[in-house]
């Protein structure tokens, strides 16, 4: 079983190269960063950062916070608050912060949390169907298809998941007597769904009952109407985006603001990981970053 220090000497953030250089790190500046888990591109960030320099950084998951303490050696320079991060206004508050000169926003999922036996984000590891970000959060996704309508499943299933079967699923997961863990779901999965691609389906599925549970897009929607008010002129925004639907919410907002005079898109079209990143670390390979800059 590993550590939690394993944990975190294995956990590969993404993209970190093209993270730092499109953050334009100033030595003395105050950074943000709104999913900091386990802390792997924070501590590139930190590395940069004088000692009057500043991470700010938010979590929901307190189990990676507690690594990321220990990751970031519990430095001085860094300040960790457990909430999400559709909430930075009032961490910045709290902070003592008006501004910012950079914030970054990674939404993928951790290796602590993909591998965890407790949380049942994936399909490929057994355990309770959980999927909260935080232990604190107020529904499990096993609860949400218990308490959810077949019609309110399949809405849940096509619109996050984008899952052709939608309909079928949600009328086998009615059917079933329980499903309470990730061998139950993935079962009445495979009884409706035809063989060829189902791993796609089962994450597809897995996708859309994590982001209702945890109410993702409409936390990142919420975000994106106020991060700019909180970067200083000059100051950057970097998002890596790991599926359509918040890569799009992301596009149309730095598009906005770009119409608006008030941004710069500095990602004509969203970078993606290299070929020799994506053989490093296969859970990079869905990721698409994209940066903007403040400029009134």
């Amino acid at each position: 079983m590993e550590s939690k220090s394993d944990t975190a000497a294995h956990h590969i953030p993404v993209m970190v190269s093209e993270v730092i250089s499109l953050l334009d790190i100033h030595p003395d500046g105050i950074y943000l960063d709104g999913t900091i888990g386990l802390g792997g591109h924070a501590k590139q960030i930190l590395s940069q950062l004088s000692l009057n320099g500043r991470i700010i950084g938010i979590d929901l998951d307190e189990e990676a916070l507690d690594i990321c303490k220990q990751n970031l050696h519990a430095s001085s320079s860094v300040s960790l608050f457990r909430a999400s991060y559709s909430a930075f206004p009032q961490i910045l508050a709290r902070a003592g912060v008006s501004a910012v000169n950079g914030i970054l926003l990674d939404l993928g999922l951790s290796s602590l949390q993909l591998d965890s036996r407790k949380r049942g984000f994936t399909y490929s590891c057994e355990g309770p169907l959980d999927m909260r970000f935080s232990s604190q959060g107020t529904i499990t996704a096993e609860e949400l298809i218990r308490d959810s309508s077949e019609k309110e499943l399949a809405r849940i299933i096509w619109e996050y998941g984008e899952e052709r079967y939608a309909r079928r699923i949600a009328k086998y997961l009615k059917l079933a007597k329980r499903v309470s863990c990730v061998s139950e779901l993935k079962e009445a999965i495979r009884r409706c769904t035809p063989p060829s691609h189902r791993n796609r389906t089962y994450a597809r599925v897995f996708q859309a009952l994590r982001i209702a549970v945890n109410n993702e897009l409409d936390q990142l929607k919420k975000f994106l109407d106020l991060f700019i008010d909180y970067l200083v002129i000059g100051g950057r925004i970097v998002i890596l985006s790991y599926h359509s639907l918040e890569d799009r919410l992301v596009k149309l907002k730095f598009r906005e603001l770009k119409q608006k005079g008030q941004a710069l898109i500095l990602t004509k079209k969203p970078l993606r990981p290299s070929a020799m990143e994506i053989q490093a670390n296969r859970r990079s390979r869905s990721a698409k970053l994209r940066a903007a800059e403040r400029i009134a």
